[in-house]
């Protein structure tokens, strides 16, 4: 199996909700968001070993009993298309386990041949900031709307289920901003508010930045559910 994957978290509860994964990690991405944590496998992937298929096969056959699928993350998994991602998949499904991707949503072409081909579950797409000049300062460069209006059409038209989320950064990200966010995503299905951590982002400035506190963060909750009906956060934790 071609598909480069850096990362193999054997068993998590974070990643998707209600059920208990892999999570498995691409290198490379076309994003460079101050925020991300992740910015070793985007910068220096070789630092990390590669992790062979047959040792992520004999995992989940072997903890069938209670591994519900694979989360495929990164990275940018679409940025493999051409490197074996959809062969991965395949082979996943056909071990019977469930898949879900994460992505930017830069690649809708990538995203509906994964729709059409059965080989994804359930899809999380980040969506950085509102619609407009402002998505720049959080995805970090020059980015192609198009492509993301047209991702997040995709995957509302899909019939998976799915999600699109939002790390909330203080500083970049205004209650204003969140609801703008919302209006670009209408009467989607889900809506995820997460927490911002300052630990080991790609930008040390941001390291010093406290993290919205949960009241404020439900405040933005609710001015999004206008919207989106199911508007959740994730990863909230105590502000001191």
């Amino acid at each position: 199996m071609d598909l480069d994957i850096r990362g193999f978290i054997e068993t998590s509860l974070l990643d998707w909700d209600g059920k208990v994964v892999s999570t498995l990690y691409v290198p490379r991405c076309n994003f460079r968001c101050p925020f991300c944590h992740n910015f070793g496998l985007v910068n220096l992937p070789d630092q990390y070993d590669p992790v062979p298929f047959e040792k992520i096969k004999k995992y989940l056959i072997s903890h069938k009993d209670f591994i519900d699928g694979i989360c495929l993350t990164g990275g940018e998994p679409c940025l493999h298309k051409d490197r074996g991602l959809f062969e991965f998949l395949r082979a996943i499904k056909e071990l019977d386990f469930l898949v879900k991707v994460d992505t930017n949503g830069t690649d809708p072409r990538a995203l509906e041949e994964m729709i059409n081909k059965k080989l994804v579950d359930y899809i999380a797409m980040d969506i950085k900031a509102p619609l407009d000049e402002r998505y720049d300062k959080l995805s970090g460069v020059k980015t192609d709307l198009n492509m993301i209006k047209l991702s997040i059409k995709v995957i509302i038209e899909s019939g998976l289920h799915y999600e699109f989320r939002t790390t909330v950064v203080p500083g970049l990200l205004s209650e204003n901003d969140i609801e703008d966010i919302a209006k670009g995503i209408k009467d989607a299905e889900r809506f995820v508010l997460q927490q911002f951590d300052p630990k080991n982002t790609w930008d040390i400035n941001l390291r010093k930045v406290n993290p919205y506190s949960k009241e404020k963060l439900e405040g933005m909750m609710e001015a999004a559910r206008p919207y989106v009906k199911n508007v959740s956060l994730r990863g909230v934790k105590d502000v001191k």
